[in-house]
């Protein structure tokens, strides 16, 4: 395969779903991890950004503060020289922020991978909410048998507590 047909071969969502995180209570993608998928240097991605800055409010994009870059080492594998290499803290991109990114970056790369990463977040939306409806319904049968099964419950206890009679020795 020529490097022009590996571009263009779509990204496992697993992939993709490995590269989300979640810093400030939101899921994020960092900029070079977008820029990665893209197939794009993130210097290059983040000058698209900056020069249209005013599509990417802070509920869309935001920078890594120094605490939160630790923290964000320590969820993937940095190595030294790589870290050396950090100049600035990176910019997390929010599902908003990875839509808006379709706008500013018009290669065809950039747009076939930018609907596989808003179709992963999709996925996961639904998924977090399926697990809050199961949640919800081992709750619910909880509380409903929670009584009854206390009631059997509380007999076998009884029956334990219940002294043992020794029993009479078998034979003369």
């Amino acid at each position: 395969m020529d490097k022009e047909t590996t571009k263009m071969l779509p990204v496992p969502s697993e992939r993709i779903i490995n590269k989300i995180f979640l810093i400030r209570g939101k899921k994020v993608m960092i900029d070079r991890d977008l820029a990665e998928l893209y197939g794009v240097e993130t210097r290059t991605l983040n000058q698209a950004v900056r020069r249209n800055i005013k599509r990417f409010p802070s509920d869309f994009m935001f920078q890594l503060a120094k605490q939160e870059m630790e923290l964000w080492k320590s969820q993937i594998v940095i190595s030294k020289s790589e870290r050396k290499g950090l100049r600035k803290n990176p910019l997390a991109f929010t599902e908003q922020g990875v839509a808006m990114l379709s706008s500013v970056l018009n290669s065809e790369r950039a747009i076939q991978v930018n609907v596989q990463i808003i179709r992963t977040f999709t996925k996961l939306r639904e998924l977090i909410a399926t697990h809050k409806e199961l949640r919800q319904k081992i709750e619910e049968m909880e509380r409903k048998y929670d009584k009854k099964f206390k009631i059997v419950f509380e007999a076998i206890g009884r029956l334990l507590e219940s002294k043992d009679t020794p029993k009479k020795p078998i034979g003369f």
